[in-house]
């Protein structure tokens, strides 16, 4: 796998809408305003690339628009990261407009670039490790860098951080502190707090070794259930496996799974049939072990519980819960293909 230098001072990064298109949307202006500060205050400048303000229908309608941004963004020598403005439901229309280009392909493989996302953007990232990059399940520019309290999460921005080049991060504890998802994300409630709690669990060992590791793959259950089924678009199953996206069982042997859920929240019967999709394809019986993030406003936290380990059905493989990634708040930044060591006993992953 090939993994980008860290982002510089002075370097631009670009904004890319590559799923929802709300990112220009005047309900959103405010989250332009802070996130574009946020990242001058880093010393990054960002570049909104040319689709990325056109709003939720015109980019709903031109996939075509929304892929051309990821491909301009890969092939200028002056953009040094690629950040996407949120998620939403539908990225897998950009597959044949980019694996079908052989420009953009081998932009990738001769230009790789610093790239983040999560939600919807599992697709996106499960494209790039199909060309060999790695890159980062974590901060996205609409939610993090455009959170509308007065400052960044702090565990959030360090994730963040870590991007930037002297800012290594070799070990992801559990946040002491998560926060319940807003229900105003209006101007009118710039420079209001989110709900905190303080974090009473930590990570959880639910069973399995206390220590293992491998490479790290994955990202959100939902997306990942979605490419299987085929139940939220016709033909997104389709498409997916014409382009290879979902991994086969030999690129899953030895790795790390790491899953979590979406803002949707999925009721415990859904969330059942979603694991066991992965089930199906072989996955549990091939991995060394298992990572869960903390569910959105912890819904339904005991319940996924329970379902992981009856599904899974192994008790020796190790499922750690309530790991602060994806949907939850805040956020750490997990690397595609990164090697990682969990160790229980210390309640720390190790990123090598």
């Amino acid at each position: 796998m090939q993994k980008a230098e860290k982002l510089r001072r002075g370097d631009r990064v670009a904004i890319v809408s590559l799923s929802s298109g709300m990112l220009g949307e005047e309900f959103c202006s405010h989250n332009v305003e802070i996130g574009t500060a946020r990242l001058r205050a880093f010393g990054l400048e960002p570049v909104f690339m040319p689709n990325s303000l056109k709003g939720i229908e015109y980019l709903k309608e031109h996939p075509e628009a929304r892929a051309e941004d990821l491909k301009r963004a890969f092939l200028d020598d002056s953009i040094a990261g690629v950040i996407c403005a949120i998620g939403g439901d539908d990225t897998y229309r950009l597959l044949p407009y980019l694996m079908e280009d052989t420009e953009f392909t081998d932009g990738v493989r001769s230009h790789p670039k610093l790239f983040t996302g999560f939600s919807d953007t599992t697709i996106n990232h499960l494209m790039f490790y199909r060309l060999g990059l790695s890159t980062y399940y974590g901060p996205n520019f609409i939610c993090d860098l455009g959170e509308i309290a007065d400052e960044m999460l702090p565990y959030s921005k360090k994730a963040f951080e870590s991007y930037l080049e002297g800012n290594d991060c070799r070990e992801i504890v559990s946040s002491q502190i998560w926060y319940e998802e807003r229900k105003d994300f209006s101007r009118a409630a710039m420079g209001t707090e989110r709900v905190a709690h303080r974090e009473e669990r930590g990570y959880e060992l639910l069973q399995g070794s206390d220590e293992f590791q491998g490479e790290l793959l994955g990202g959100c259950l939902d997306s990942l259930y979605d490419i299987l089924s085929g139940n939220r678009y016709d033909d997104e199953k389709r498409i997916c496996e014409k382009y290879g996206i979902f991994p086969c069982q030999e690129e899953w042997a030895g790795k790390i799974l790491f899953i979590e859920t979406c803002e949707e929240k999925p009721k415990p019967e859904l969330f059942e049939k979603e694991v066991a999709a992965l089930k199906d394809q072989g996955v549990f019986q091939v991995i060394n072990g298992i990572l869960v993030g903390k569910p959105q406003d912890e819904c339904y936290y005991e319940e996924y519980k329970a379902i992981l380990k009856r599904v899974v059905n192994n008790e020796r493989l190790p499922i750690v819960y309530n790991v602060n990634f994806g949907h939850s708040m805040p956020r750490c930044a997990l690397p595609y293909g990164g090697h990682v060591r969990v160790d229980m006993k210390q309640k720390k992953i190790y990123v090598n």
